[in-house]
C-alpha cells in the first residue's frame, strides 16, 4: 500500500513538473514574440541616415534585461529570422535578405551578437545593475565593429573604396551618444518590467 501510495505521488508530482514545463515554454515563446514585436515597432521610428537611426538598439537591450540572455537572444533571433523571410520589421518597414546582405545589415547581424555578450556576461557575473551595464557597452561595441567592417566590406565591392574614418563618421560616431541614452532607458525601465514579471519568467533565464 505505501508503495502503491509513492508512486502515484511521483506520478503526482512529475505530472505537475511536466505542466510547468509546458507552461514555461508557453511563456518563453509568447514573452519573446512580444519582444521581437517591441524590437520591430522600434525599428520603424526611423530618421533616414547612412545608418537610419531608429530605436532598435534601445529594444534589444530592453529585451535581454527584462528576459534575461537566453530569452533575450532568442527574441533577437527571430526578429532578425522574421526581416529576412521578407517580413517587413527592419527600418522603414523593409524586409528581406536582401536589406541584411546590404552594406548596412551587419548592424543587424551585430544586433544578435550584442544580445550574445549580453548572455554570455550574464552566465559569469550574474545579472546585477553594473554587470548588465557594462554588457549592453560591449555588446554595442560589437555591433558597430561588425556593422563597420560589413559595411566597409559591401561599400568597397559595389562603389569603391572608402576609408575606415569615413566610415565611422558614416555609421557609428553620430550614434554614440544617442546609443548611450538608449542604454540608460533600457537599464530603468528593464529593472522596473522585469519586477512584475519575475514570477512568470522566472530566475532561470
Amino acid at each position: 500500500m505505501v508503495m502503491i501510495m509513492e508512486n502515484e505521488m511521483r506520478k503526482h508530482v512529475e505530472g505537475v513538473q511536466a505542466g510547468a514545463a509546458g507552461r514555461g515554454k508557453t511563456y518563453d515563446m509568447a514573452y519573446c514574440a512580444i519582444f521581437a514585436v517591441l524590437i520591430a515597432i522600434c525599428s520603424w521610428i526611423s530618421i533616414p541616415m547612412a545608418v537610419p537611426f531608429t530605436l532598435q538598439t534601445f529594444a534589444v537591450f530592453l529585451a535581454v534585461v527584462v528576459l534575461g540572455g537566453r530569452r533575450g537572444t532568442m527574441a533577437v533571433v527571430v526578429y532578425v529570422l522574421l526581416g529576412a523571410i521578407g517580413a517587413p520589421v527592419f527600418a522603414g518597414f523593409t524586409g528581406g535578405i536582401g536589406i541584411i546582405m546590404n552594406n548596412t545589415g551587419g548592424y543587424i547581424i551585430g544586433f544578435i551578437f550584442s544580445a550574445l555578450c549580453m548572455w554570455m556576461m550574464e552566465r559569469m557575473l550574474g545579472r546585477s545593475t553594473w554587470v548588465q551595464a557594462v554588457s549592453m557597452v560591449v555588446g554595442l561595441i560589437v555591433c558597430y565593429a561588425i556593422g563597420t567592417v560589413w559595411f566597409m566590406a559591401v561599400y568597397m565591392r559595389t562603389t569603391g573604396e572608402v576609408g575606415l574614418v569615413t566610415v565611422l563618421g558614416w555609421c557609428v560616431f553620430p550614434f554614440i551618444i544617442p546609443d548611450v541614452v538608449k542604454i540608460v532607458l533600457a537599464l530603468s525601465l528593464g529593472k522596473a518590467l522585469r519586477k512584475p514579471l519575475a514570477g512568470i519568467l522566472g530566475e532561470n533565464r
